[in-house]
């Protein structure tokens, strides 16, 4: 994909259409790596750990309610 660098006051910025922001799950005020090895850039979505240990936990939780339901639900009741 070729891309053409804006003016943004004393810089120049780099626009990133809706389509790759949606497949990289950021929008305007995600944070990003940029790395450099002299000839190119690299943009990387920052990702917490904390988010990830997060979406871990959601799955998990969701995994063990549908698997003991019906035994959480009787302890519950007790």
């Amino acid at each position: 994909m070729r891309k053409k660098l804006t003016r943004q006051g004393n810089s120049a910025a780099l626009v990133i259409d809706k389509p790759l922001l949606e497949l990289l799950d950021l929008d305007a005020g995600s944070s990003v790596d940029v790395q450099t090895d002299g000839t190119s850039l690299l943009v990387r979505p920052v990702r917490s750990l904390s988010a990830r240990r997060r979406a871990a936990f959601a799955r998990a939780l969701t995994e063990t309610n549908r698997t003991w339901s019906d035994m959480l639900r009787r302890l519950a009741n007790r």
